[in-house]
């Protein structure tokens, strides 16, 4: 039995021994270290004797992490979950699928096995009005639901429909494609399914030209902000492969490749090792002619301009359209938070759930937290940031119960699996101080154990451990 079949054999529903922990270390050296990176972040199980009633927004990695975490920290806690869908997506997979790596069936995850409605309350909706003021929620049934504490787990959405001429519906028709795209409440990513389709098509068309292709990046923040990156990189591999090619530009409202210096060096250096791969930075897409296979991107910027009879500088913005043709296009939509969060004063002047960045706790309503991509934090709409949010989120939260100080310290930590190739990832690991690398490694290099990490590793710890509440 290989590594990959011996995980899948652990049952989520059931407790994981110390043993099976142990056994699970001892299958891979990647595994050991990224478990002891992290020893001591959990508290003692069912530890501390607190009362309150406890809502947690969101059916997703954070919110059903976080349902995990408070139920083994507190004695007899009162939990509601607010959640319309039985399954969520282990979305990290979305992009495997889209390479062909793994299979959609792959990523679905039943929430049934995490939700004990023996113990907790689970009320099978959405939110439609938050009250922050009054401790008060309204859901799309018209139920109205009291708490003493709210954890805001709920995610973000996708806007397709910012993008003039373009709607979910063009996802997988006429050369166009977004491995976003997924209904999170059916536990479907047609997007992903559509991706691996699109590659295929593109490698047909480039065995008799070389198709022009393009990659977008929006002008918000975005879940993975690497994802973009690794379709273009996966996509151009995959044509490189059968000794193909195309021409590829990679259009972002971004300034760079990517924030830290040595990673934006080292995808450089990737990039040098395609075939014609433009970058277009500070474009964001406005519009796409679907039948005429055109995208209009606006291209913002700013000049510092110095005047010699004043001796000032002023910083003077330029915007102007460009138009490109393409035969191929993978569009990443601009995202925000939920329309209830939007719509609610629990929403920041940046248009995110206003958290503070260390603590996790609303900088106004002190009975309010929040966990994972909704948190309007400088960084990290990623599942291992929602992995780290978890116990600080717990800790706080349990503190505030108690009316005592909030220590725990969430430290920016977000990481970044970039593909640069088919078996080759960069593991970019940071948080708000730079680089911070799970292993004593060239955190810059494209490394085969992290690809091996990433698809076969990576899906039984979130299953098994993350969501469990035990890392």
């Amino acid at each position: 039995m290989d590594n990959k079949e011996i995980l899948k054999n652990f049952n989520p529903s059931t407790s994981m021994s110390r043993r099976d922990a142990i056994k699970f270390m001892g299958i891979s050296p990647i595994a050991a270290s990224v478990l002891a990176s992290t020893a001591g972040s959990s508290i003692a199980e069912a530890s501390e004797d607190v009362s309150g009633k406890i809502v947690i927004v969101g059916g997703g990695a954070g919110g059903i992490m976080a349902l995990s975490r408070l139920q083994r920290a507190i004695k007899n806690p009162d939990i509601t979950i607010i959640a319309p869908n039985e399954v969520h997506l282990y979305q990290p997979g979305q992009v495997f699928v889209g390479a062909g790596e793994l299979k959609i069936e792959d990523l679905a995850i039943d929430n049934n096995n995490y939700i004990d409605q023996s113990k907790v309350t689970w009320i099978k909706d959405e939110v439609k009005t938050f009250d922050a003021d009054n401790n008060t929620l309204v859901t799309r049934n018209g139920e109205e639901v009291k708490y003493d504490f709210l954890v805001v787990a709920a995610g973000l959405q996708y806007h397709y429909e910012a993008i003039k001429g373009l709607s979910k519906e063009d996802i997988g028709k006429n050369g166009i494609t977004s491995v976003y795209l997924n209904d999170l409440e059916k536990g479907t990513a047609k997007g992903a399914t559509a991706t691996w389709e699109w590659f295929n098509s593109l490698k047909e068309a480039a065995k008799t030209g070389k198709p022009k292709v393009i990659y977008t990046q929006p002008n918000t923040p975005i879940k993975c902000g690497g994802a973009p990156q690794k379709m273009l990189y996966l996509s151009a591999d995959y044509l490189r492969q059968d000794g193909l090619s195309a021409e590829y530009s990679f259009v972002s409202s971004a300034g760079k490749l990517f924030s830290l210096p040595d990673i934006d060096k080292a995808l450089h250096e990737v990039q040098d090792g395609y075939d014609t791969i433009e970058n277009k930075f500070q474009h964001h897409l406005k519009a796409i002619d679907v039948k005429a296979k055109k995208a209009t991107f606006i291209h913002a910027w700013d000049e510092e301009v110095y005047d010699e009879d004043f001796d000032t500088t002023e910083t003077v913005s330029h915007a102007d359209t460009v138009v490109m043709d393409y035969d191929f296009i993978h569009v990443v939509p601009p995202m925000s938070p939920v329309d209830a969060v939007m719509n609610s004063s629990l929403i920041s002047k940046a248009g995110w759930l206003e958290v503070d960045k260390h603590s996790l706790q609303h900088t106004r309503y002190k009975n309010v937290f929040g966990i994972g991509d909704i948190c309007g934090i400088p960084m990290g709409k990623t599942g291992g940031t929602a992995r780290h949010h978890g116990p600080i989120l717990t800790q706080n939260l349990i503190s505030a119960m108690k009316g005592e100080e909030l220590k725990a310290v969430f430290d920016g930590y977000t990481v970044c699996p970039i593909k640069t190739q088919y078996g080759k990832i960069i593991m970019a690991e940071f948080n708000f101080d730079g680089p911070a690398p799970t292993m004593p490694l060239d955190f810059s290099k494209p490394r085969w154990m992290w690809w091996a990490f990433d698809l076969y590793m990576l899906e039984p710890m979130y299953k098994y451990l993350m969501l469990t509440g035990r890392f």
